[in-house]
């Protein structure tokens, strides 16, 4: 796990500024605090922040190979690195170092830009290939790890973070009020947009290449939900077991401390059970805990670690840590609305005290379908028997009579649309109307009236739980879940590996048939039934709870006020981009008891913050 930093020259006299280099790679000094290493030829410079996982001696950054023509840069880890060693030895390579990096050097020699087909792990890496000059840079299938890039007039840079890209002058820094519209509907900035103008992130499944200020990408892996071979339940939780249980394996291997983010939920419990029987003995836990219990999960997570004698440590967090938000908003690099990222910091805060690696359960409710919002979404996909016509006239009736505050708006607003919109309403913290009301100084035309992001996967004709699935494999995986993953572990200098999405994993759970994975209103049917003999009852069966977080209660106690004048103070710099006034009713309202608006005040403290850390 590492950072790492790019930067191409479209001019062919030109030489890499080596001082801006080591700038922008020392802004990434969190995400590799072992060591630092620079390739400067010509136009091209590459910088590399490292966290030493394997070969602790021999791996260090840039790496070559046999007749240094050509050379890697690396963030993340290539679990199947020793079959690809021996594979590629065989064809005539010769390795000088046990590092997973040199096998994707060697892999690129030989197979060119086909050579991420071959790679089971997380991954951002650029290549410079001397022989012609060119630059290749690729991002793993499932978006583990994050790429950001800028290419203008020819100029290609590139990093982990965007933070370093800002470490040049030449980058503006404009906001873009289309991507702060995203950031209300959907709590985070999507893929295929930046919160700066002129800044983009290469997609998961993707490379790009560089040649002669000229630069093409291209997909080389997608999501797939097309049915795979028929065959009994029996024998789906066999292959999908087998892989499982690959997955966990492969990620266990490090030549550093290694332990397992416990929350007490199926998927994390799953992956301790594994990795402790794969192992043969016992690891080490991490659990995280809250005063409010309803929102505590730490009983179920002390099942699993009393079933398996781990070594568990627990952590519980309460309103006094919600001052820490100010640095969580700079390293997340983009606004960023999601309150869990407070949790998985801390947590990964007490375990980088124990550990260097962790394995988490992380993308289990996208591969199997355990999310219970899928089940709102069939309830309310009842209601599609009556015209669509009649279910707006009437929505749009009964909405003008319902203002947002007043308990039954929302569900008022799902029935009335449908498809991509309706689940989009689901999810978002900020309705329609309320973001034209935030933006409202903008003007009409920045606020999306269309779900855009979702559109797309409705209209593949699939059955509607897998449409959710694939949707959310695309948005919320990607833009939400692994970023909060990558950079919460990764400001403490923590790898986290998470074996449910291993492709080939993710691979097995789309093919299956959906009553396999989704059936009578709950999800992870598959899964939980291969997981039988390994979990207590009482962590398997039980009622979903989601890793909330109580701000509900904080908002409306010790950090009411709080909230109140970091967002309304003269000083506050959110204001630029959103109305004094709509802010002030969500504060109000929230505080009256009227609605739990505790998501929206959290979506609005962090965007603050953001504005603060940035200059924006």
């Amino acid at each position: 796990m590492c950072g790492i930093v790019g930067i191409c020259e479209a001019d062919r006299a030109a030489a890499v500024d080596e001082e801006l280099l080591k700038r922008a790679t020392r802004r990434l000094s969190h995400r590799g605090p072992d060591g630092e290493g620079l390739l400067l030829r010509g136009r091209v410079g590459f910088g590399h922040r490292r966290l030493s996982i394997i070969d602790l001696a021999g791996g260090s950054q840039p790496i070559f190979n046999e007749d240094c023509t050509v050379a890697v840069v690396f963030n993340g880890e290539i679990y199947n690195y020793l079959e690809l060693q021996a594979e590629l030895e065989r064809s005539g390579h010769r390795f000088v170092t046990s590092s997973d990096t040199e096998a994707i050097v060697h892999a690129y020699e030989e197979h060119g830009p086909a050579c991420v087909d071959r790679f089971r792990g997380m991954f951002a890496f650029a290549i410079w290939d001397g022989r012609d000059g060119s630059v290749f840079v690729a991002r793993d299938r499932l978006g583990k790890k994050p790429l950001f890039y800028r290419f203008h007039e020819g100029r290609l840079l590139f990093a982990s973070e965007l933070k370093a890209l800002l470490e040049d002058p030449s980058v503006p820094r404009e906001v873009d009020a289309a991507a702060l519209d995203d950031y209300l509907a959907y709590s985070c900035i999507p893929t295929d947009r930046c919160i700066f103008k002129g800044i983009h992130k290469l997609p998961p499944g993707h490379w790009m290449q560089w040649r002669d200020g000229r630069l093409r990408v291209e997909r080389y892996w997608d999501v797939d939900f097309a049915p795979g071979a028929e065959a009994d339940e029996r024998t789906w939780e066999a292959r999908l077991e087998e892989e499982l249980r690959t997955a966990v394996r492969l990620r266990l291997r490090a030549d550093v401390p290694l332990g397992v983010f416990l929350s007490g939920g199926v998927d994390s419990s799953a992956i301790t059970a594994i990795a402790c029987q794969e192992l043969g003995r016992p690891v080490k836990t991490f659990s995280i805990g809250f005063r409010h219990l309803d929102f505590d999960e730490l009983p179920y997570a002390r099942l699993v670690a009393d079933r398996y004698q781990t070594d568990h440590h627990e952590l519980i967090v309460d309103d006094h840590d919600i001052s820490l938000t100010e640095d969580l908003a700079y390293h997340l690099d983009e606004p960023f609305a999601d309150p869990s990222a407070l949790p998985t910091f801390l947590v990964c805060r007490e375990a980088r005290r124990h550990v260097t690696v962790c394995l988490s359960g992380d993308g289990g409710d996208e591969v199997f379908a355990g999310y219970s919002r899928y089940a709102d979404a069939l309830r309310l996909a009842r209601f599609d028997v009556v015209p669509a016509p009649v279910r707006q006239t009437v929505g749009s009736a009964a909405l003008s009579l319902t203002p947002p505050a007043v308990w039954g708006h929302g569900l008022v607003e799902r029935l009335s649309l449908s498809g991509a919109g309706r689940y989009l309403a689901q999810i978002t913290d900020f309705s329609l109307e309320e973001r034209r009301g935030l933006l409202a100084d903008h003007g009409p035309g920045v606020v999306s009236s269309r779900a855009r992001l979702y559109e797309p996967f409705f209209r593949n004709g699939t059955d509607l739980v897998s449409t959710l699935q694939h949707v959310d494999q695309k948005n919320y995986l990607p833009d939400d879940i692994l970023v909060k993953a990558d950079r919460t572990s990764m400001q403490v200098s923590l790898e986290m590996r998470t074996p449910l999405l291993d492709h080939r994993v993710a691979e097995i759970a789309n093919a299956a048939p959906p009553a396999l994975k989704f059936s009578h209103g709950s999800g992870k049917r598959i899964f939980k039934r291969l997981l039988e003999p390994h979990l207590p009852a009482e962590v398997l069966h039980r009622p979903k709870m989601g890793f909330g977080v109580p701000i509900k209660y904080w908002f409306r106690g010790s950090m009411q006020d709080y909230a109140r004048d970091l967002l309304l103070s003269p000083g506050s710099r959110g204001l630029r981009f959103l109305s004094r006034r709509a802010i002030e009713r969500i504060v109000r309202d929230h505080g009256r008891g009227m609605r739990d608006f505790s998501r929206k005040i959290w979506a609005l403290v962090m965007f603050e913050h953001w504005c603060r850390r940035y200059g924006a």
